[in-house]
């Protein structure tokens, strides 16, 4: 699984073993429904054209972990406004791609040293779960 920056084509290696858990939990249709002043129901349906959210995360913290220097990588390219990225997945079974954005909320990146204490080496593994939005094109 890899994250591409739309802009400078800079790569970030993923773990495979991230999990797609609200995958099945958006659906593509927007409604809503009201009552007009005679009382009658009224239903109207729209396609939505973005937003699906993408979360990722492995399971238990047991799995789907990444070095410090990833996790600094993920942060600073969460710090650029605006910016789009390509989230490839690249299971044997799966190989989509989507136009993702951080998602905008407070913290898109959530990761904690496996140890359980402050780690400061490069290559300190932390377990991670990471928040996008599908944008459009």
């Amino acid at each position: 699984m890899k994250l591409i920056d739309q802009v400078t084509l800079a790569e970030i290696l993923l773990p495979n073993d991230l999990l797609w858990v609200d995958e099945f939990r958006w659906t593509p249709v927007a409604s809503s429904s009201s009552y007009s002043l005679a009382g009658a129901l009224i239903i109207e349906q729209g396609v939505k054209l973005a937003g699906r959210p993408i979360s990722l995360e492995g399971p238990d913290n047991e799995m789907a972990w990444i070095s410090r220097t990833v996790h600094e990588a993920l942060r600073a390219a969460a710090a650029i406004p605006a910016r789009r990225f390509k989230l490839v997945l690249e299971y044997p079974t799966d190989s989509r791609e989507f136009l993702v954005a951080f998602a905008p909320v407070d913290d898109p990146i959530d990761g904690n040293p496996v140890k359980g204490f402050p780690e400061h080496e490069p290559n300190a593994w932390f377990s991670v779960k990471l928040k996008f939005i599908e944008v459009a094109e």
